[in-house]
């Protein structure tokens, strides 16, 4: 699905997310909690009738005191992972060589911790990169991460018992940050990918080659799921709190019946090493994405070709929607799916083949799980009817790139002091340049920056300052609370409700 939305402003800081891979340039170079037990009388006990949850935990069967079993059989499955190439000294990454895209919360750390970014000497220089990888199938083939071995022009993996074997790249998928590679052999120890999904609380362990040391192994629990750290549309990732640093990168996690469940990648620290926050590639994204990589040594997703942002409360209300949910149609791409079907900015994207769209995420995922040429039934909110339209997927595009165009700031004529903003016609294509923001204005804590251009404002297209005052003061005289915005910037097209207040 080729679809785009624009940074969360809770996505986590730009700062703190890291890759795992440790890279070195020039050549060769559990505790358990105690429940508290209320005594008889005690406030805290509750009626005698109601659930004693305390109780009921102390009595669960499965008190783990080690992972020394579980340790035993799954470690020989895990492997090093070990890359080597040639580059230009003074060359350095360029950004088509980053797995993310430019401005994307991974690109600073990438080039931190993934790959070097040297600028010394002339000729050419051995770099070479470390991380980790698991065993899949007995014959050979192996899981790690993408920026692990991209670019790669030689991989060696080390195993447990400490063989070195040659392998090779069989594919990769920048969007999910995963790799197969394979190994010529027989007979090798391999894990299972986990068939369930595991819940916050379960005990997990995460087993890899931190810092070039191999075979550490480490503990935890699941602390969250579903986590969006600002690096695509299929951010889907499990978050642990088992130690995980650099080095462990496309090394597993391990449910406590040796089963994998997801695929460490990337980490939160002020510092680049652990802190206790890690993040893993579930397991079902890794089935999907492995079997196409054997299969093809491609990956190919279904598309409709729209960008999508989520629905908050306030774009909802001024969208006269009774609740947040859904997916909003910024803008839909020329002669894709969604636009030969009828899809326009400004619908939401409410079911999918019949099941409710939470929101614009949970859209992107679903429909990059489905094969391009696949005919879904789309259910959404169109000029406040509701809808549904039948269209057949197309295939995601293999980069998409926006178009980013430098903007010509034209000498401001409005200025519309209480939301904030400075105005200035736009070029001939339309819309209203903003020239400038003020930082304590609710324009600027709605994400207004200087260069945004303003497309419409309600529902209608604006060509000049006057047409968004004009809009301004419809907008009062009817009693709304809200304005929506469909605003273009360099990362796309989103819609902003801003909230009138007084003004």
């Amino acid at each position: 699905m080729n679809v785009t939305t624009p940074p969360s402003r809770r996505s986590l800081s730009a700062r703190r997310v890291a890759l795992l891979a440790t890279t070195i340039a020039g050549f060769g170079a559990a505790a358990f909690l105690a429940p508290y037990a209320a005594p008889k009388g005690d406030f805290f006990a509750g009626p005698a009738h109601a659930q004693n949850l305390t109780q009921q935990a102390q009595q669960l069967a499965q008190k783990p005191v080690g992972f020394g079993d579980i340790v035993e059989k799954v470690k020989p499955a895990v492997i090093s992972v070990r890359v080597k190439m040639e580059r230009p000294a003074e060359a350095g990454l360029s950004n088509d060589e980053l797995p993310f895209p430019p401005g994307s919360p991974f690109e600073r750390f990438f080039k931190r911790f993934g790959m070097p970014n040297n600028g010394q000497g002339g000729g050419h220089q051995f770099v070479t990169g470390q991380g980790s990888g698991f065993f899949i199938t007995p014959d050979g083939y192996a899981v790690t991460n993408n920026h692990v071995v991209q670019n790669a022009e030689n991989v060696q993996v080390t195993a447990d018992d400490g063989k070195t074997y040659s392998a090779k790249v069989i594919g990769t998928d920048q969007r999910t940050d995963l790799a197969l590679i394979k190994v010529d052999g027989n007979d090798f120890p391999y894990v299972k990918l986990a068939d369930h999904t595991p819940r916050v609380g379960d005990w997990v362990i995460a087993v890899g080659n931190p810092f070039g040391l191999g075979g550490t192994v480490t503990a935890g629990i699941v602390s969250a799921r579903g986590r969006d750290i600002g690096a695509g549309p299929y951010d889907d990732f499990i978050q642990i709190d088992a130690p995980v640093n650099k080095g462990n990168s496309g090394g597993p996690t391990f449910d406590v019946d040796g089963n994998v469940i997801g695929v460490n990648t990337a980490i939160f620290s002020p510092s680049g090493g652990s802190v206790g926050i890690a993040f893993a590639i579930p397991s079902e994204t890794v089935k999907t994405v492995v079997t196409q990589l054997r299969d093809k040594g491609t990956v190919t997703r279904g598309w409709i070709g729209v960008q999508i942002q989520p629905v908050t409360p306030e774009i909802a209300d001024s969208l006269g929607l009774k609740k947040a949910a859904g997916a909003l149609v910024s803008e839909p791409q020329a002669n894709s799916p969604a636009a030969n079907a009828g899809i326009a900015s400004g619908d939401v994207i409410t079911s999918l083949d019949g099941a409710a769209v939470r929101d614009a995420r949970e859209l992107a995922r679903k429909i990059g799980t489905m094969a391009p040429g696949t005919s879904v039934k789309l259910g959404m909110i169109h000029d406040g009817q509701e809808k549904t339209v039948t269209l057949t997927l197309g295939t995601l595009p293999n980069e998409k790139q926006a178009a980013n165009q430098q903007k010509e700031h034209e000498v401001p004529d409005s200025d519309v002091p209480k939301l904030g903003l400075t105005l200035a016609p736009g070029k001939a294509d339309g819309g209203v340049v903003v020239t400038a923001v003020d930082p304590s204005g609710v324009a600027a804590d709605h994400g207004f920056q200087v260069g945004d251009v303003i497309l419409d404002v309600s529902g209608k297209s604006v060509a000049s300052p006057a047409d968004v005052r004009r809009q301004i003061a419809d907008a009062r005289k009817e009693g709304k609370h809200t304005l929506l915005f469909r605003v273009k910037s360099n990362a796309g097209t989103r819609f902003v409700a801003l909230p009138l207040g007084n003004a």
